[in-house]
């Protein structure tokens, strides 16, 4: 017993010196830094001869776009303009996409009655793959072609350095670095491409830990399914003119929701799975500069949106095809699809949805995009994926299957946490080369994602609100 307790003395006094080397070599980092900076800029003050208008007005700005006072504002409004850039202009060439998606499927039906082929191989095919497709394409590339190139303009402006600066000191009281801003940028338009991105971090353990709370940002798969309920339930409300700036202040506050469970779920790992010292981090802040144009569209449209629009298209045809299976195979008088999700229902009433809704998560696994087709396949009981032609049509086919505002709001929740999708752990196994970190990328935004959902669902019903 006394040499048990003498060792777990020494192991504690061992975990303690190390803590404080850390600590102590992180000082040291960041003192060496200061001085070569310091040095840097005295050499070039002697050696340089610049405009000090120039000089000023970088300064100034630097001032406002750096400080605690306008740091997050300017944040806030830029990040809502981009949304509302993003939503207002996907709108058109969304449709005109189904519209083009849907008169090509009629002739793929078409060739398939002439060609007298089986009518399941033309539904796995058609009403199946394609169709999962179609969603997915339609879906998503107006979204990710706008918002991609809009992110990329704030990248090469310079700015998006300034947002890591600004968080640094965050994520650090959370045990995480600074670069994990810059991570998070990129997971709006494609989870999978955040946890890319978190090559740029340095340390090992909070590597690990942005690529676990990179899906708390919503990416381009998941913010129609925000604008459209928040539209639909919130924004409804209101004269069509607003509708739009307030579908982007609804999705901006879900966005802000995100990131502050960012900041909670990194607190608690770097207290427990993946305890250590922040690191110090690193940042120069690179000169204001005109954005390149060309280059700036070349590198958001050709190495990022089809990138993702590739990989998404991959996960989501095989999915198109198996629901169309599951909708169309009947044991007894109900297909497999309305048996799992009559047995998930007392799940999704805990959680404040219903059970279809969980079921329609869990099919849309390889791809967010197909959520809402899948659920409407279900209400309607039309054994393929179906789209909705108007706000106003998906708003009343969801009223008339029960929905109330818990439902939307916890619908939204549920679509900003929930876990990520194929691509994004296929990802995450990729960059981590562990099986447990790929696995716990699954299982931490799924508990959180219920656990959220369950608290505010009982606090809405004990307070009667509902």
């Amino acid at each position: 017993m006394g040499l048990s307790y003498t060792h777990s003395w020494l192991d504690i006094a061992s975990d303690k010196a190390e803590e404080i080397r850390q600590r102590y070599d992180n000082r040291i980092a960041d003192l060496i830094v200061n001085d070569l900076y310091s040095n840097a800029e005295e050499i070039a003050r002697k050696a340089v001869i610049s405009s000090r208008r120039s000089r000023g007005w970088d300064k100034k700005l630097d001032d406002i776009l750096t400080s605690r006072r306008f740091g997050y504002p300017v944040m806030m409004v830029l990040l809502g303009a981009v949304f509302w850039l993003t939503i207002v202009g996907a709108n058109y060439p969304s449709d005109l996409l189904a519209l083009l998606f849907s008169r090509l499927q009629e002739q793929l039906t078409r060739f398939f009655s002439v060609t007298a082929v089986p009518g399941w191989f033309h539904g796995v095919m058609v009403l199946g793959l394609f169709e999962g497709v179609a969603c997915v394409v339609s879906v998503m590339l107006p979204p990710m072609a706008i918002f991609f190139p809009l992110f990329t303009l704030l990248e090469d402006l310079g700015y998006l350095p300034r947002v890591a600066f600004n968080l640094d000191h965050v994520f650090k009281r959370c045990g995480a670095c600074g670069k994990q801003a810059l991570t998070m940028c990129m997971g709006f338009g494609c989870n999978a491409a955040g946890v890319v991105s978190c090559r740029i971090i340095d340390s090992p353990r909070e590597r690990i830990m942005a690529m676990l709370t990179n899906n708390f940002v919503p990416c381009n798969g998941r913010f129609p399914i925000l604008i459209a309920i928040g539209t639909i339930f919130i924004a409804g409300i209101l004269p069509y003119g607003l509708q739009s700036a307030v579908a982007a202040g609804v999705v901006t506050a879900m966005v802000v929701l995100g990131v502050l469970i960012t900041f909670g779920v990194s607190w608690l790992l770097s207290h427990t799975i993946l305890r250590g010292e922040a690191s110090s981090m690193v940042l120069e802040l690179p000169p204001y500069r005109m954005p390149q144009v060309v280059p700036v569209i070349y590198r958001s449209i050709i190495d990022r949106t089809i990138f993702v629009l590739r990989r998404a298209i991959i996960m989501a045809a095989p999915a198109g095809a198996l629901t169309w299976i599951l909708a169309n195979t009947y044991i007894g008088d109900f297909s497999i699809i309305v048996h799992v999700a009559t047995w998930l229902q007392p799940l999704g009433q805990m959680i404040g949805m219903d059970g279809f809704i969980l079921l329609a998560f869990i099919l849309g696994l390889p791809a967010n995009e197909i959520v809402i087709p899948i659920l409407l396949m279900m209400y309607l009981s039309t054994g393929q994926m179906v789209d909705f032609t108007s706000l106003e049509e998906l708003r009343q086919i969801l009223i008339n299957n029960g929905w109330t505002w818990l439902t939307a709001v916890n619908m939204m929740l549920f679509t900003l946490l929930h876990w990520p999708c194929t691509t994004t752990l296929l990802t995450v196994y990729k960059e981590s080369g562990s099986k447990k970190w790929t696995a716990m990328s699954f299982l931490i935004p799924t508990v959180t994602a219920f656990l959220v959902c369950l608290v505010f669902t009982q606090a809405v019903q004990l307070l009667g609100l509902v």
